[in-house]
C-alpha cells in the first residue's frame, strides 16, 4: 500500500515539474526570444502623417511615369514645403538643419521593407483596383508619435513586414492566383 502512495506523489511531482516546464518554454517563447530576436530602433526624426493631412497622399507617394512606384519620398519632396523651418519644434529643426539644409537623405526605418526574393507592385495593389492602403499598411492618419520599430536582428526586416499568409489570403478572396511565381522571383 505504501508503494502505491508512493507513485501517485511521484506522479503529481512529475506533473507540477511538466506544467513549470511548459509555463516556462511559453515564456521564454512568448517573451524572452522575441527580446532577444528583435532589437528595437527608433526613427532618425519624428514625422506624423497627421499633421500632413492638408496634402494628398499621392503628393508624397505616387507612381512615377514608368509606373514604378517611389515609395517613400525623397529630400526633395519634403524641402518643397520644409525649406525653412515651419515652426519651433526641435524635430522640424533637425529635419531643416541635419537633412535639408546638408542635402542628406533620411534614413527612414522602413516598416513595410519586403524581403528581397519577393517582387511587389504597387501598380497592382491599388484603390482603382478596390484595395485601400489600410488593407496591407497600418493606418497613419491618427499617430500622435511614430510606432516604434522592431528589427529582426536575423534578417534585417521589420516586425512590421507583410507575412505571406496575408497576401495569399488577400488572392484567394480576390480570385488571384498564388503560384510561386506570382511574387516570388
Amino acid at each position: 500500500m505504501g508503494e502505491v502512495k508512493k507513485s501517485a506523489s511521484q506522479r503529481g511531482v512529475g506533473m507540477i515539474a511538466f506544467l513549470a516546464g511548459f509555463i516556462g518554454a511559453l515564456l521564454v517563447g512568448w517573451v524572452v526570444f522575441p527580446n532577444v530576436l528583435y532589437s528595437t530602433k527608433t526613427q532618425p526624426i519624428t514625422f506624423l502623417h497627421s499633421s500632413h493631412q492638408d496634402s494628398d497622399c499621392q503628393d508624397c507617394h505616387f507612381f512615377r511615369e514608368d509606373g514604378s512606384y517611389n515609395g517613400l519620398p525623397k529630400l526633395e519632396t519634403c524641402a518643397e514645403c520644409h525649406e525653412e523651418p515651419m515652426g519651433e519644434s526641435p524635430e522640424e529643426q533637425k529635419l531643416v538643419e541635419e537633412y535639408i539644409q546638408q542635402e542628406r537623405e533620411i534614413p527612414w526605418l522602413v516598416y513595410a521593407w519586403q524581403p528581397d526574393n519577393v517582387y511587389f507592385s504597387h501598380a497592382a495593389h491599388t484603390e482603382t483596383q478596390g484595395i485601400e492602403c489600410v488593407r496591407c499598411h497600418r493606418d497613419v492618419t491618427k499617430e500622435t508619435k511614430n510606432p516604434p520599430f522592431k528589427e529582426n536582428r536575423l534578417t534585417g526586416y521589420s516586425d512590421k513586414t507583410m507575412k505571406m499568409v496575408e497576401c495569399e489570403k488577400c488572392h484567394a478572396e480576390r480570385g488571384v492566383s498564388n503560384a510561386c511565381h506570382v511574387c516570388h522571383k
